[in-house]
């Protein structure tokens, strides 16, 4: 007996050794030495690139792939912490705040140069780690901000839209300014994501408008036929005491979700091998399985994967077999390259072959938007997606991953899918877009919805649109019912911000030309039949099946309040702008300040329940201690 024991131990040790481990869901909350808890708080597995923010309340939610696997902990203004799993399930932490003192620090960024610069002031109130960053010193603080190549994202691989900023326009020269809406708030949690990350973000990554419509505001609910209420608002603008600042703010009609129509909806996941990681499919997994369980029996669901070729891994199934459905989402397993194209193809496909006649049709697409096989290029998907949208099948494009995200292309395919764009960096954010905006993000109201501002001459000099610079149109789309434009979900708000230049202003904003030789000399008028009117805001938009378009007209009286008498809305908008416009490192932003941004935003956070205004004032105290290493955000040439 003794001799096969001995023969059988080294077998058995061998076998024991080589068990591979089960992957299991570590979950937590990070809290600072008071108790109180940290959001945007980076927790990553130790020389992998996993990772995750923690959300609002400091929580946290991952996959780890075994108990050996570290936990690093890293957060602006506190030291890091590392925890090995072992056999835990729920692991707590604590972060140290570090005890800034005045030193002189050599800060360099991923790629980039960064001068020596002195600190004038303590820094313990701003809170953050600076992720990412090289930090070496004459003092002990190196210790603090050392950070590992596994730590650090490289955003160089990321792909972003250069953008040109809309510019200041005479009113004698253009009357009109016409622009499409946009529900799309994929920038702002893209945003947060590389700030949390302790880096500020690539001027082509800060799309403004995206920026304000992340946000909920309180406008009234539409009290006649038409699909959304149209309100305005006039005042100040906070960095240029000369000019004026016009809010435009629609609210879509919001169905309660019993009365919402049937649902066809197509899942078409990346599981190509970019999408390996709990942050990317994990991540998508978790997301969907949120979505699934919002279903209703009327509710259909397929699901379609691609890697290196597409396939339906899903046939239509009720939403009431919730089973089914979210066992063939944990099935899923990422490897091979990725045939976007081909998965486009067969979603749509299925999606049209199944098609809820009177009801909400649409592929929910999930990736990183890395495709590179088949048709890949942004005109082949342009193309490939227009063509689709015209079965009546919308898009919506949810975003994942780090390090290799192309944004510009997940914009295009959903410009040109009839849909929306969010970008999910976390549990949080899908619960924010597949749960709370579960109307809003999958159940189109009105289409092709348009704005055509006529600026009144006696009143204007000038003005700019802030943001939509990819949505802006010509004067002549408005009224082409052929013409694309955005959609607007149930419940959704939009917000737009125009900063005039009033009559009589001087400003070097506005440039001239020579005096035209063959046109009449048009004097603009001091009086008019219509002097109490600053503008006349025109709408257009379509049925979510209709092809003939709706027109509203909304003179605008020229009545401003003082800013600190405007709403709430006003007020946090203009905050969100203007920090936009010190993340771009605008020409316009005069005397824009993170302070100034500070003190609007937290004298309009109002209610604020589900802390999304709260955490926006922390990100903007995280990037006023980014920007002191003279981080200037990089604008690319084109597409990175």
């Amino acid at each position: 007996m003794k001799k096969i024991l001995i023969l059988i131990a080294p077998v058995l040790f061998v076998l024991l050794a080589f068990k591979p481990d089960r992957s299991f869901t570590v979950s937590g909350t990070v809290t600072d030495e008071q108790g109180t808890p940290l959001p945007g708080v980076t927790v990553m597995i130790k020389g992998t690139r996993s990772g995750m923010s923690t959300a609002t309340d400091g929580k946290y939610k991952m996959n780890v792939k075994s108990g050996s696997d570290v936990l690093v902990f890293s957060g602006v203004g506190y030291t890091n912490h590392q925890e090995k799993v072992g056999n835990r399930t729920v692991i707590n932490v604590t972060l140290k705040a570090v005890a800034l003192t005045q030193t002189e620090v050599v800060v360099t960024a991923i790629g980039q140069n960064r001068n020596k610069r002195e600190l004038n002031a303590p820094l313990p109130s701003l809170k953050g780690k600076v992720s990412g960053l090289n930090v070496t010193t004459s003092g002990d603080i190196s210790t603090y901000y050392n950070i590992s190549d596994e730590e650090k994202i490289d955003y160089n691989r990321e792909g972003y839209d250069k953008i040109t900023e809309n510019r200041f326009l005479k009113v004698t020269d253009n009357p009109l300014s016409t622009f499409s809406i946009d529900v799309d708030a994929a920038s702002y949690s893209n945003v947060r994501r590389i700030l949390n990350q302790g880096q500020l973000p690539p001027a082509g990554a800060v799309r403004i408008e995206e920026m304000i419509n992340y946000f909920k505001y309180e406008y009234p609910q539409p009290a006649g036929n038409d699909p959304f209420s149209i309100n305005t608002e006039i005042s100040d603008a906070p960095w240029n005491k000369e000019h004026k600042l016009v809010l435009i703010g629609l609210q879509g009609k919001k169905i309660p979700t019993d009365n919402l129509p049937a649902s066809n909806l197509t899942f078409l996941i990346d599981v190509s091998g970019s999408m390996q990681g709990p942050e990317r499919l994990g991540l998508v997994k978790s997301s969907m399985k949120l979505l699934v369980d919002q279903l209703r029996e009327e509710d259909k669901v397929s699901i379609v994967v691609y890697a290196g070729a597409a396939g339906l891994v899903l046939p239509p199934t009720s939403g009431a077999n919730k089973i089914r459905i979210k066992e063939a989402i944990d099935n899923l397993e990422a490897g091979g390259s990725t045939a976007g194209g081909a998965g486009i193809k067969l979603a749509y496909k299925t999606a049209r072959e199944n098609f809820a006649k009177g009801g909400n049709n649409r592929v929910i697409l999930c990736t990183d938007g890395d495709f590179n096989v088949g048709e890949s290029s942004d005109d082949a998907m342009e193309r490939l997606i227009e063509e689709e949208r015209k079965s009546g099948v919308f898009l919506t494009v949810l975003g994942y991953g780090m390090g290799n995200y192309q944004d510009a292309k997940m914009q295009k395919l959903a410009d040109k899918g009839n849909g929306n764009h969010a970008y999910i960096d976390g549990i949080t954010e899908a619960k924010k877009v597949l749960v709370n905006e579960f109307g809003g993000t999958l159940f189109t109201i009105a289409k092709d919805v348009k704005l055509q501002i006529e600026f009144n001459p006696a009143k204007v000099k000038g003005y700019r649109l802030i943001g939509y610079e990819n949505r802006m149109l010509a004067k002549e789309d408005f009224n082409n019912d052929k013409k694309d434009a955005g959609e607007l979900g149930s419940g959704h708000t939009v917000t737009a911000l125009y900063e005039i230049i009033p009559a009589g202003v001087e400003s070097s904003f506005l440039d001239n030309v020579d005096p035209l030789k063959y046109q009449k000399d048009v004097t603009p008028l001091s009086k008019s039949n219509h002097s109490d009117e600053i503008m006349t805001v025109k709408f257009r938009y379509k049925a979510p099946d209709g092809d003939v378009s709706k027109l509203i007209e909304h003179p605008v009286k020229d009545k401003q309040l003082d800013i600190a008498k405007t709403s709430e809305n006003f007020r946090f908008a203009v905050s969100v702008a203007e920090f936009g416009m010190l993340l771009r490192n605008s020409e316009f932003k005069s005397a824009a300040s993170f302070s100034n941004v500070l003190s609007l935003a937290r004298k309009a956070k109002g209610n604020d329940e589900e802390g999304y205004r709260s955490e926006f004032i922390r990100l903007v105290e995280s990037a006023q201690l980014l920007s002191k290493t003279k981080a200037a955000p990089v604008e690319e040439e084109g597409t990175k």
